[in-house]
């Protein structure tokens, strides 16, 4: 319990500030149906090898399994974050041909499936969920600034095996309110740590992590006293 990861970086010197302030894995999405990637595919295999394959997490919406197992293999990461609609066998595949523990994303307000359902599809298969929020507007499933019903994300901790990241809209104002209501695994925040010109402000990431880190302590002296 207590992983803060940030998502979207644009430079090493920016994986590098985020993790002096004590992100745990630093996001990098590449391969997106919508939004820019923050950098390229050159550059981000640069951003790994200053990081470390278990501090950086690919962030792709491709379906493929050949196409994943390539980006994997070409940036070097430790974690993939799976934001399309990837089947389960795609996925055994992937596990199978690289060695990344595989994050499924279950995108509130896109998903077709029910919470019991998804479990029973992708826990057998993967090492953590992730809950995000869906943008109607934009049909973007990530990177939205958008908070979504927190009680659908507490009923998915609730029923995993595996651990569940919390995402969708957070900030240095509303994560440890999140992290109360939900009580998830960890938390993942991209916009909200921004300034007006896309790039991690740094006081934002350390309110955060603030935020994050007392809320997931306060959770734990919960937990144990019980």
């Amino acid at each position: 319990m207590g992983i803060v990861q940030v998502a979207g970086v644009r430079s090493v010197a920016e994986a590098r500030m985020l993790v002096g302030l004590g992100v745990d894995r630093v996001g990098i999405p590449l391969r997106l149906a919508h939004h820019r990637p923050d950098v390229t595919e050159a550059e981000a295999r640069v951003v790994v090898e200053v990081l470390g394959a278990q501090r950086s997490v690919l962030i792709t919406y491709a379906t493929a399994a050949a196409e994943i197992i390539e980006l994997c293999q070409s940036i070097g990461v430790g974690w993939v974050q799976l934001h399309g609609a990837v089947s389960p066998e795609g996925i055994a595949t992937v596990r199978q041909s690289v060695a990344v523990q595989v994050i499924k994303s279950y995108v509130v307000g896109f998903e077709t499936m029910g919470i019991a359902a998804f479990v029973e599809r992708y826990a057998p298969l993967c090492d953590a969920f992730l809950t995000d929020t869906f943008d109607p507007r934009t049909g973007a499933m990530g990177a939205t600034g958008r908070v979504h019903d927190w009680a659908v994300s507490r009923a998915l901790v609730e029923a995993s095996p595996v651990p569940v990241i919390l995402a969708g809209g957070l900030s240095p104002v509303n994560v440890a309110r999140a992290v109360v209501e939900v009580r998830p695994a960890g938390v993942d925040v991209h916009t909200g740590v921004e300034d007006e010109e896309g790039d991690k402000d740094p006081c934002l990431v350390r309110a955060f992590v603030r935020e994050a880190r007392a809320a997931f302590a306060r959770l734990e002296g919960v937990c144990a006293a019980i």
